[in-house]
Formats: C-alpha cells, structure tokens, sequence
C-alpha cells in the first residue's frame, strides 16, 4: 500500500453532554470468572476500581453504528463471526465487495456516511475500478513485455481489478464509558437485593414437551438508574458535520425507542437521553488554553435541550449555530 504524506483536516472538536436514565432493568454483560453453585448466571460489567455498573462506550457506539447502518438502509457486506454480517465500506474510494459468490457495492469511506463517522478497516481481495485503483496508487500496470498477475473483471462494463488490502478510515466519533451520576449511585447502594448495586432477574426455559424447567439467573442495573453519556465528533468536514450530527440526533432518538445491551425483546434496556449540552471548541480554543491557564469558562457553549425530542425539534436552529461556528473555522 503506497505511504501517503495528506494530514487529514481537524478543524474542531464538537462535545455532546447527555445524561442516560435507565426505564427497565438493563443488563450489559461482564463475564462470570467463577461458577458458583447458586451464582449469577450472567453478571452485569463493573468499574474494576469502584464495582459500580456501568455502560461501555464500545456497546453504546456499536447500538448507534448498527440503527444507522438500518436507517440508511447499507448493504450487509462483512462477515462478524457467528453467521452474521455488518455493514463497512473495504477501502476510501467505492467499490464492489465479493463475499459468499456475491457482489455487493460498498461506497467508499471519503463520502460514507457510516464509515466516516464509525470508522472502518480495509477490506481484503475486493475489486475497485481500474482507473480508480490506479489513481489511488493501488494498482501499478506492469511495465510493457511483463505479466499482470493481478485478478481481473469486467463488471457492468467497467473493468474491475482486485484489492489484496483496502485502507482504513478512523472513525470522527468516540463515545465514552458512561459511569453512574453520584446521587444515582448513593440510591444504587441502598439497594436490598443482595447484590451490589443490581438487581437479580431470574428466568425459567420450559420444555414444551418433557415440561423441564432451565432456570436462570441474569444481574440487571434497575430501572431508575441515571448514567452521564459523552461523545465527541472530530469535525474533519464541516460540510460533511451537519450531516453526521443529523444521523447522529436521530440514531439516538431510534435507540430511545430500542434498547441497549442484551434481552431487549424481553424488556430490558429501555433508556431515555435528557439533558442535553452542546459545545464546540475550534483549534483557536487549544491553542489559547496552552497559554492560558483554564477554567472551563472559555467553551463555546450552544443552546442546550431537555429531551430528544426537543432535540429534534430544535435541530435546524441547532445546525444554523453550529454551521455559523464552523464558517469560522
């Protein structure tokens, strides 16, 4: 793969504040190091420092990723182990992935909505347009009198050659761990259970013939629970910004209406987002602050929302703010 000396553009650094609250008893597994006669079955995840519940930025970003990739309606053309597939773009230019005998379009990382804003890796042994390769530096036509031994194809009329290795996109949007609210986590202690700030949620399996009862035993963090929720979106683009906070708002209200973490078709993982706060520091902000000693007084803050639907409503007058702030990036 050739080196490449362009820098990618940063251009500022938009900061979401939310918090979570829990609606129904929500269960993101941890992994059971022992097997206690009697034990939990399925054990919720723990700040190893503190044992307090809390909700991984890696579940939360992978529950946005995947609404997404429905919402805009991406082509399954990555295999994720298990029979299952996903969604990612092979390589920063369009092309055609071959995967189980098919061909499947994937758009290229540059424009892609999702992979630009989650990331992705390189694919392998998928086809591009020769042209296209070749002006990306990913194909090199052999010197006249010497043999091509790089696959080819004609697709739709256009001549297609293969990709041993595509090239990745980092991803413009990080999504914190979120750790409980303080007083969230005082009520969270009362709790009579018997277990440290969770709740237990038995289960039973009956076997429709034999009438076997599978008990189970899942830990849960119970409904009530309030948790603080960052993100960050790296703007890059600040044509592209707008579009990727839009996706961003309404893959937040969809999970609302979803759920995160396991079991959600039984009732766990109903969650509500209020609270919003929004700030933008642009690279002026950094450059000041190594200067100047801070406060937290020299943010840039944007008009706040309640809820997420007072986040839908006010969506235009938020991007007009946000987009003036950019214009001056």
């Amino acid at each position: 793969m050739p080196a490449s000396l362009e820098q990618k553009s940063l251009f500022g650094k938009f900061i979401l504040k939310s918090q979570i609250e829990v609606k129904t008893g929500l269960h993101i597994g941890g992994g059971g190091e022992n097997l206690d006669i009697g034990g939990l079955d399925k054990p919720v995840i723990r700040d190893p420092l503190t044992q307090y519940p809390y909700l991984p930025g890696s579940s939360i970003k992978g529950k946005l990723r995947s609404i997404t990739e429905r919402l805009l309606n991406k082509p399954l053309n990555r295999t994720g182990g298990s029979g299952t597939y996903r969604y990612e773009s092979d390589d920063l230019e369009d092309g055609i992935t071959e995967i189980d005998g098919l061909m499947i379009p994937y758009e290229g990382a540059f424009t892609c909505q999702i992979s630009r804003l989650f990331g992705s890796t390189g694919g392998t042994k998928f086809w591009m347009p020769t042209a296209v390769a070749q002006k990306a530096g990913l194909y090199v036509p052999p010197e006249p009198g010497k043999s091509d031994e790089t696959p080819k194809k004609t697709i739709q009329g256009q001549s297609y050659v293969q990709i041993n290795r595509g090239r990745n996109c980092p991803a413009r949007l990080i999504v914190r761990d979120s750790h409980l609210l303080p007083q969230s986590a005082e009520q969270l202690k009362k709790v009579d259970t018997g277990l440290f700030m969770t709740e237990w949620k038995f289960e039973n399996g009956i076997d429709r013939v034999t009438a076997a009862a599978n008990p189970r035993q899942f830990e849960r963090v119970p409904a009530g629970s309030i948790f603080e929720f960052e993100l960050v979106y790296t703007v890059e683009n600040s044509e592209q910004a707008i579009e990727d906070l839009k996706n961003i708002a309404i893959a937040l209200a969809i999970l609302e209406d979803d759920a995160l973490g396991g079991h959600g078709s039984r009732g766990y993982g109903k969650v509500e987002f209020k609270k919003f706060n929004f700030f933008y520091r642009d690279l002026e902000y950094y450059r000041r602050i190594t200067n100047t000693p801070s406060d937290g007084s020299e943010r840039e803050e944007i008009p706040s929302a309640n809820n997420i639907q007072e986040l839908l409503d006010n969506f235009t007058g938020l991007s007009q703010n946000i987009q003036h702030r950019l214009s001056g990036s």
